[in-house]
């Protein structure tokens, strides 16, 4: 196993890399140093082998015919320079026509004899001699002067051969002048990687010192301008990260405010009801009606805090929202029985359409958000149609049978198309008298909208007469994508 220089109980980063660049340098220099050895053998032996082949060429001039036998006339002075040599031995042999032996070294091992032996050419093999690994050069000789030649006769052999001890020095001055420089040269090749990875890591080094010198509500995107390559998708997943944490930031400032101007009213309004109703002297009827606007106060207060926590809850949720199979006609139904009382109240006909011929309702999504959606829709149609009012909640499906779609259409005044983006803010109230009568608190259509964006819905808002006065009103929730 790598040993790792930065161990420190958790996995770094650049002692991984480093060990990584390490570890096949390590492998990879005794490897050069095996094949170098194998290249300075076949270096080292080139000359010598040249030298063996002139050798055999010079011994096989001096080889004569007399009589019909093979001679070597090797003066004894050229003898003792063949045979002076201070580093390896060198030997030789001269065989005859008939393979007799005529000269040098009798134990010397012979070459398999070729049906047609290359006259006059020298070969070079590797063989043993006396338990010593040898080199011998060797060449077949045929020589014209042999009168009794017979069929079955061979050329004259002559060889010469030598110990390797000149090579292996010549090999090891190869490798020592090859791999030395090279040793001494790793402990810099080491030391420059590590430079290397140290400089290479500064940017990872500056990123958190920006990071860390930001102060807690900074969530500004971080600069990629000066950011290597390689960590520019970490830097924008870090961005992405804190735009959707601003978002959600944003959203709880934005709750925190609206719900301090919203619940201002109410609570004002039940502090100066226990004023009057703590007064001396006050009447029966007085006291009365102070609790009871008590009452209406607390009420109030507690249908904007509801819808505050409603609102809150539908924005901040995003895509997370836990999603199941949920009948859409069923929670239509549900919300619009949940719905009567508040019409029959006010003496107005809610009805759920079920004409529409729906075959399957059944659709992904969040039954309890689904539900404060319908309920919202419902409620701001009861609230803003004046009179004996009629209601209508219906579900559409397309023909192809995908595509689900929630209607609340009302015979109320209407929204002018100015006005249509506008009701869909949180507490916007449309200036007019029938919404100064209204206790609501603006919130109702913003939550619709907010439900309807976690499932990737669209909200359409439309006359529902066009050719009537009022003209009525008609909320179009449509889901597409419903079934997946």
């Amino acid at each position: 196993m790598a040993y790792n220089f930065f161990q420190r109980g958790k996995r770094s980063l650049f002692g991984e890399i480093l060990d990584w660049m390490l570890i096949p340098l390590m492998l990879i220099w005794p490897l050069s140093l095996v094949l170098t050895w194998l290249v300075a053998q076949n270096t080292a032996g080139r000359p010598f082998d040249r030298a063996l082949e002139y050798n055999v060429q010079a011994l096989s001039q001096l080889v004569r015919v007399k009589q019909n036998q093979t001679q070597l006339n090797l003066p004894s002075p050229a003898r003792e320079i063949l045979r002076a040599d201070d580093a390896d031995i060198v030997y030789y042999q001269v065989l005859g026509v008939w393979g007799e032996y005529v000269a040098g070294e009798r134990e010397l091992s012979q070459p398999l004899f070729e049906d047609k032996p290359s006259i006059g050419v020298v070969h070079i093999r590797a063989d043993e001699y006396q338990g010593r690994d040898i080199r011998v050069a060797y060449m077949w000789v045929d020589l014209q002067n042999v009168s009794d030649r017979k069929p079955g006769d061979k050329p004259v052999l002559v060889q010469v051969a030598e110990t390797l001890e000149k090579r292996s020095k010549l090999a090891t001055e190869i490798i020592k002048g090859v791999m030395l420089p090279q040793l001494l040269m790793l402990p810099l090749v080491v030391l420059l990687i590590w430079l290397a990875l140290i400089r290479g890591t500064e940017p990872i080094k500056e990123l958190e010192h920006r990071i860390r010198q930001r102060k807690s509500d900074d969530v500004s995107p971080l600069d990629l301008t000066d950011v290597p390559r390689e960590i520019s998708p970490l830097i924008a997943s870090i961005n992405d990260l804190l735009a959707r944490l601003n978002d959600s930031m944003m959203i709880q400032k934005r709750f925190l405010a609206d719900a301090a101007h919203q619940l201002k009213t109410p609570l004002a309004g039940l502090r100066m009801q226990a004023d009057l109703a703590l007064r001396e002297g006050v009447s029966t009827e007085d006291l009365k009606h102070s609790l009871k606007q008590v009452g209406r106060s607390s009420v109030r207060a507690t249908r904007t805090v509801n819808q505050l926590l409603a609102l809150a809850r539908a924005e901040a949720t995003g895509s997370t929202v836990a999603k199941t199979q949920v009948n859409l006609e069923r929670i239509v139904i549900d919300a619009v029985k949940g719905a009567l009382p508040q019409a029959l109240d006010k003496r107005m006909d809610l009805g759920y359409d079920d004409t529409s011929g729906v075959r399957d309702s059944t659709m992904l999504g969040n039954a309890v958000l689904l539900k404060e959606l319908v309920r919202n829709l419902l409620e701001n149609a009861i609230n803003y149609t004046p009179g004996r009012g009629v209601i209508t909640a219906r579900v559409l499906q397309d023909r192809d049978g995908g595509t689900l779609s929630l209607q609340v259409e009302d015979t109320g005044p209407g929204i002018p198309a100015a006005e249509r983006e506008r009701v869909l803010q949180p507490f916007y109230r449309m200036n007019d008298s029938l919404s100064n009568r209204v206790d609501g608190s603006g919130l109702g259509l913003a939550i619709v909208q907010a439900i309807a964006r976690q499932h990737h819905a669209t909200l359409l808002v439309e006359d529902a007469r066009r050719l009537h006065t009022p003209p009525g009103t008609r909320f179009t929730v449509r889901f597409e994508n419903s079934t997946t």
